[in-house]
């Protein structure tokens, strides 16, 4: 996707700097989260069995609960274990309508999930086997393949520890 160019991208990249300088603060002197972690991530799916079949079978991500969802009679609510304790969960509405995934304002870009190097290289093997297209690695980039599941979701699969971006620890723990 191309972005700004010439004046306004210098002005975009000013603003950045802006930012980054007034709200971030060296690592040291960050006060410790208020928060535990996030527990589970949330999206709807169109199909639950297809979606239980994409991320247990082809991602590798064990299905750990399948329930109804207290918020709505007939709705599936089910999680997947990430490993460290977080949960990705999804949710179905049966008999509503799921149009296609759009990228916009307060919607998801991607999400990416921390693997390590070899199961990098196994979920690209099971992903290609599954005829899943995949982006990456490229652009310079090694450490990520970036795909979409049955829903529409964009997901990267990232090959850096959590709490490390580009090689860099920039959390607490």
């Amino acid at each position: 996707m191309p972005g700004p160019e010439g004046e306004a991208l210098e002005a975009v990249r000013a603003r950045r700097d802006e930012l980054r300088a007034r709200h971030l603060k060296p690592r040291a002197e960050r006060p410790a989260t208020t928060a535990r972690g996030v527990h589970h991530v949330a999206f709807i799916c169109r199909d639950v069995e297809e979606t239980v079949r994409f991320y247990q079978e082809v991602l590798g991500f064990p299905l750990v609960e399948l329930v109804e969802n207290r918020d709505y009679r007939g709705s599936s609510h089910f999680f997947f274990d990430l490993g460290a304790g977080n949960l990705l969960g999804f949710f179905d509405f049966p008999g509503h309508d799921h149009p296609p995934f759009t990228e916009t304002v307060g919607g998801l870009q991607h999400l990416a999930i921390s693997v390590d190097a070899e199961q990098f290289a196994a979920a690209r093997d099971r992903l290609a086997a599954a005829g899943v297209d995949v982006l990456g690695p490229d652009r310079g980039v090694d450490d990520s393949l970036y795909l979409r599941d049955p829903n529409g979701v964009n997901v990267e699969l990232y090959r850096e520890e959590r709490g490390v971006f580009e090689g860099k620890r920039i959390t607490g723990d």
